[in-house]
């Protein structure tokens, strides 16, 4: 049943079946339903064989799911049942999105269970009583997490819902939490799974990731660089005596400089030309999460440039990045045009631009008066072949 249920999967979408792939499969009576640890899924045989085959599909891409989105690890010191329901309603849309177009106008409903709704679909089918709430289902599972815990009527909702399949240890690992050591090694067995199902999507009929996937795609790759400190020098000045520390936090022994009410401006470019696949497009949009979760102090705004330069997309901590737009050749020089044409008098500005280097600089003599940060792919221009600002490199 399991292999039949693998079979579907791999037909429909080759992108969950290399993940599925990288899970294995235990058949206990110690569980009623099913659940995972984050690397090996478990299955109450009495459970599975009652389902449909295509319930049985999509119960098991709703537990290789979480395994992959790294749903166990991520939770760290939060609440394990609303934490639970909110992956549930992660990968639930994300299900009901890769069904027939029918599928998706499955609507909130209120049950004794909880939030619940039934996808129509022929492909994948959530067994009955599977948490839904369409409203919210495209954010991260953090996002969501904190709409249950403030939401009154979703939390009332919540905690009646007794569905745990997120275990911190499973019936044949390690008791307690996840220590860091297993911790960093289920991050990498995943994110190796996630770039090898990205490739084969890339080299299949089936060329894109799975619809609804990109905000928790997202939420698991993290910025490589420290922002709060590469920020932190542009948002107060150097303190010369304890008027410029923050006193609420003296009595502390905390001696933070005060912000004053001062901003920074980060107008952010992303090189959306061809030459950047999808895995680096993930790291670039990692780094701009870093730069949006920095400081409440900072304002950012968006750009996509290739030959052409798309935006500003004006953004928060809490806002979804929009989908990246380009494709064509790289010529850095329209995105500081813009910058310049936006620039606010009084107001600190700085540029960031996350690229491979390759395209068409501004003259020398021409250069923005802006300190500008390039961030370079792994195999990208030399860093010495850049003109003017700073620049880094990512890690491979």
């Amino acid at each position: 049943m399991v292999s039949a249920a693998l079979t579907l999967i791999r037909r429909e979408s080759p992108f969950f079946a290399t993940l599925a792939l990288f899970a294995r499969f235990h058949f206990t009576d110690s569980l009623a339903t099913a659940a995972t640890d984050g690397r090996d899924i478990y299955l109450n045989a009495d459970f599975f064989a009652a389902l449909t085959p295509a319930q049985r599909a999509g119960l098991v891409l709703h537990e290789v799911l979480h395994a992959a989105l790294l749903h166990v690890p991520r939770r760290r010191e939060r609440d394990p049942l609303i934490w639970n329901i909110a992956a549930d309603i992660v990968v639930n849309g994300v299900i009901v999105a890769a069904t027939q177009p029918s599928a998706t106008n499955a609507r909130l409903t209120r049950g004794e269970t909880g939030v619940s709704a039934m996808s129509s679909s022929l492909i994948y089918e959530l067994p009955e009583g599977a948490v839904r709430d369409d409203e919210i289902e495209h954010l991260s599972v953090e996002e969501i997490y904190y709409i249950l815990q403030t939401d009154p009527e979703r939390k009332d909702m919540v905690m009646r819902v007794i569905i745990w399949d997120l275990l911190a240890n499973g019936p044949n690992s390690r008791a307690g939490l996840l220590d860091e050591q297993w911790r960093s090694a289920l991050e990498e067995h995943w994110r190796q799974a996630l770039d090898q199902a990205r490739t084969i999507a890339h080299t299949t009929q089936h060329g894109t990731i799975p619809a609804g996937l990109d905000r928790e795609l997202g939420a698991i790759r993290q910025a490589q660089l420290d922002w709060r400190t590469y920020l932190w020098r542009f948002l107060v000045k150097t303190p010369t005596d304890f008027q410029s520390f923050d006193r609420r936090f003296i009595g502390n022994d905390l001696y933070l400089e005060s912000l004053d009410g001062e901003t920074v401006h980060v107008h952010v470019a992303v090189d959306t030309s061809g030459s950047i696949s999808g895995s680096v497009m993930d790291a670039f949009l990692g780094e701009v999460r870093g730069i949006l979760g920095a400081y409440p102090h900072v304002r950012c705004s968006l750009y996509y440039a290739d030959a052409a330069c798309y935006g500003p997309y004006d953004l928060t901590a809490s806002d979804e990045i929009p989908q990246p737009q380009g494709g064509g050749g790289t010529d850095f020089r329209p995105f500081f045009a813009a910058v310049e044409a936006a620039r606010e008098p009084n107001t600190t500005t700085l540029c960031v631009y996350l690229t491979d280097g390759y395209g068409s600089f501004p003259d020398v003599d021409q250069a923005p008066d802006i300190p500008t940060l390039w961030v370079v792919t792994p195999g990208g221009l030399a860093l010495t072949n850049i003109p003017f600002g700073e620049s880094v490199r990512l890690l491979d």
